[in-house]
């Protein structure tokens, strides 16, 4: 049996553009994508803090350095510039080696988007 376990997370990271005409996604900074061991095309759940919105997408690697959280998309109708949103990703495991993960936890500055 395999159990879809927490991998990563991006907590509390400020939402710096929502770009409606665009197919799909999460632009995410290529710098908070490390730290998070989030890869590009991976499917993550955007939670948003201000209205509790919830929906899941998939990651596009945003330009190092410049912390751009944006909504691309259908996903652009759930948030607004400056709110703030947790990005999770998961992973599937076996019980036993879900037992040892330990998930990583980022927590940017939630003004700027930078690694602390």
């Amino acid at each position: 049996m395999l159990l879809n376990i927490l991998k990563s997370k991006l907590h509390r990271v400020r939402v710096t553009e929502a770009n409606l005409n665009y197919v799909g996604s999460i632009t995410i900074d290529e710098d908070l994508m490390e730290a998070a061991h989030l890869l590009e095309n991976e499917r993550v759940q955007v939670l948003n803090v201000n209205n509790g919105e919830r929906l899941e997408t998939y990651v596009i690697k945003g330009e190092r350095g410049s912390g751009i959280i944006c909504l691309n998309g259908p996903a652009a109708r759930k948030a607004v510039v400056d709110d703030e949103v947790i990005v999770i990703a998961y992973a599937l495991m076996t019980p036993e080696e879900a037992k040892k993960y330990e998930p990583v936890l980022v927590y940017p500055d939630s003004k700027s988007n930078k690694l602390k």
